[in-house]
């Protein structure tokens, strides 16, 4: 383990340059598209995640919106700050932390008029435990991760954590007390190395860890219809 750890960290550190800002995945055409191609606006209008169309699009420096309407991407060209995810569509809980983690586009909560995405359903859950904790903490360390590469930003902040740092069993007491008598959803997030290193920004469109695989929007030939391919550990689809 400690070699695969330090021969990551080796590969993690050619690509520290290579940082974007954006949670995007880059599509046949070449444009870097955020959210999977989900509609940004959509959900603050209908407030769960809704498909875009690939020909009603919005292009800005380093990452392509979706839409799922003329009128909706009416409203993002408008005022964009109102529509984007904060911290560049990473996971808002890993951001806390100056992790910048990939995200999953069906998991969200709009806080104080703004979007936040998360990597996952834990990650989502942690999250919800003090929002506004989370968000402090997010904005405080963003400006680091910001243009950092996104594994070689995780995998520094793993190894130098921030004063702040909390681990699952930290995380799970603090859930314990909010919540007494709710238990944590039953998932497996697929472990440090593979939430660090492998499970990049558009991670979910062909990845589910036992839940659907949600898809890439103008890619992929099963969005809407990915609902019967499960992933049960990283790297195996299944149909």
């Amino acid at each position: 383990m400690p070699w695969l750890l330090l021969g990551m960290l080796a590969i993690a550190l050619l690509l520290q340059g290579c940082g974007t800002p954006y949670a995007t995945m880059r599509n046949s055409l070449g444009e870097e598209v955020m959210l999977l191609g989900h509609d940004p606006v959509a959900y603050f209008t209908v407030g769960k995640p809704t498909y875009g169309d690939p020909a009603i699009k919005s292009a800005l420096p380093e990452r392509t919106y979706y839409f799922a309407s003329a009128a909706n991407k009416r409203l993002f060209d408008t005022a964009p700050e109102k529509y984007e995810p904060q911290y560049g569509g990473f996971c808002a809980s890993g951001a806390a932390f100056a992790l910048k983690l990939g995200s999953d586009p069906t998991e969200f909560e709009i806080v104080g008029g703004k979007l936040y995405i998360f990597g996952d359903i834990l990650g989502h859950q942690a999250w919800s435990i003090d929002p506004a904790w989370n968000i402090r903490h997010g904005d405080e360390v963003w400006a680091e991760a910001r243009d950092v590469g996104w594994r070689w930003q995780s995998l520094k902040r793993y190894a130098s954590k921030v004063a702040w740092y909390k681990n699952s069993a930290d995380i799970r007491r603090d859930w314990e007390a909010k919540f007494p008598g709710r238990a944590p959803a039953a998932y497996d997030p697929g472990g440090m190395l593979t939430n660090l290193f492998l499970k990049g920004p558009g991670w979910r469109a062909r990845e589910g860890f036992g839940q659907p695989v949600v898809g890439f929007v103008g890619e992929d030939a099963c969005p809407p219809a990915c609902a019967g391919r499960h992933s049960r550990r990283f790297g195996e689809n299944t149909p």
